[in-house]
């Protein structure tokens, strides 16, 4: 029997788990786009600002406003682009790395919370469908 996936289930259960662990985490009080940002920095290394602003999908003048105010709080920094010297070249700072890592760790501590309140058969299934969404994610990252 086949199981058949619905996107717009999958959709509402995401969005409400997402919600509910942003709402658990309070670790370096962050909007949404400044974790976005942090997060792919940390992830994927620096990035030139238009480079970020157009990953992000946001304009440039609102990721330079988003990068000043993270530079501010140290979380960031701008560097000379080696091969541009007219380009800046935006990172993550050690302090912005560690505030990623406290965050996650909060979250897992979070969820594993959540998952400690499921019979055995459900933290089976989640764990059964991690490859899956795993997979689901590198095949739109590789697009």
């Amino acid at each position: 029997m086949e199981l058949i996936v619905s996107g717009a289930a999958l959709t509402v259960v995401l969005e409400d788990l997402v919600r509910l662990v942003r709402e658990i985490s309070t670790a370096g009080d962050l909007s949404m786009a400044a974790a976005s940002a942090l997060n792919r920095l940390g992830r994927d290394g620096p990035h030139g600002l238009t480079e970020l602003a157009n990953a992000q999908r946001v304009s440039q003048p609102g990721m330079t406003q988003l990068v000043t105010r993270m530079e501010r709080e140290g979380l960031l920094r701008r560097t000379a682009n080696s091969d541009d010297r007219r380009a800046v070249l935006v990172e993550a700072t050690d302090a912005g790395l560690d505030l990623l890592k406290r965050r996650r760790a909060e979250r897992a501590d979070a969820l594993e919370h959540l998952l400690d309140q499921l019979d055995p058969q459900d933290r089976a299934a989640i764990a059964a469908a991690l490859p899956a969404l795993a997979r689901l994610v590198e095949a739109k990252a590789s697009d």
